[in-house]
C-alpha cells in the first residue's frame, strides 16, 4: 500500500464532498383543461404539443435547504389545425438539502442538477394526466437543463447590454 503524497492529501481535503438529498417533492399547482371534451367534440386526433419550461430556485429558512420548481406549460393542438385539444400547466417542486457546493457554483447547481433529479417524476405525472384526459400519454423528451441555463444567461446579458445602450 502506497502512502498518499502531501499534495494528494491536500487536494483531497481542499475539494469538499458535495452532499445532495431530496427532502421532498410536491405539486404546487396543476391545471389540465380538456378543451375538446368541453366542446363536446370527440374522435381520433393527433396532437401537436408545444412545451414551455421555466425554472425557479430559492433558499429556504433552514440552513443548506433550497426549493427548486419546474413550471411546465403544455399546449396541444390538433395536427394541421388550430383547434386547441388541451392545456396543461404544472408547477412541480422539490426540497433539497445541499452542502459542499461553492457559492459561485450554487446557482447553476440549483438550476441544472436539481431539475434533473425532479424531471423523471414530473414526466410521469404529465404522462398520467394526458392519458387520463383521453389522449395518448405525453412522454416528454429529456430537457437539456444545461442549455436552458446557458440560454437564460445569454438572454440576461443581452438585456443588460440593451439597457446600457
Amino acid at each position: 500500500m502506497a502512502d498518499e503524497s502531501p499534495a494528494e492529501n491536500t487536494a483531497a481535503q481542499a475539494a469538499p464532498q458535495i452532499q445532495m438529498r431530496v427532502l421532498g417533492q410536491f405539486i404546487r399547482d396543476l391545471s389540465f383543461e380538456n378543451v375538446m371534451a368541453q366542446k363536446g367534440v370527440s374522435g381520433d386526433v393527433q396532437p401537436e404539443i408545444a412545451v414551455q419550461v421555466n425554472l425557479d430556485a430559492k433558499k429556504r429558512s433552514t440552513e443548506h435547504q433550497y426549493e427548486v420548481a419546474i413550471k411546465l406549460n403544455l399546449k396541444s393542438k390538433a395536427k394541421g389545425m388550430e383547434d386547441v385539444l388541451f392545456l396543461c400547466e404544472i408547477d412541480y417542486c422539490g426540497l433539497f438539502h445541499i452542502e459542499g457546493v461553492a457559492d459561485d457554483q450554487l446557482h447553476p447547481f440549483l438550476m441544472i442538477e436539481c431539475p434533473r433529479m425532479l424531471f423523471p417524476f414530473l414526466r410521469r405525472i404529465v404522462s398520467d394526466i394526458t392519458r387520463d384526459g383521453g389522449y395518448p400519454p405525453v412522454n416528454l423528451d429529456n430537457i437539456d437543463f444545461v442549455g436552458l441555463y446557458r440560454n437564460e444567461l445569454m438572454r440576461r446579458q443581452a438585456e443588460a447590454q440593451k439597457a446600457e445602450a
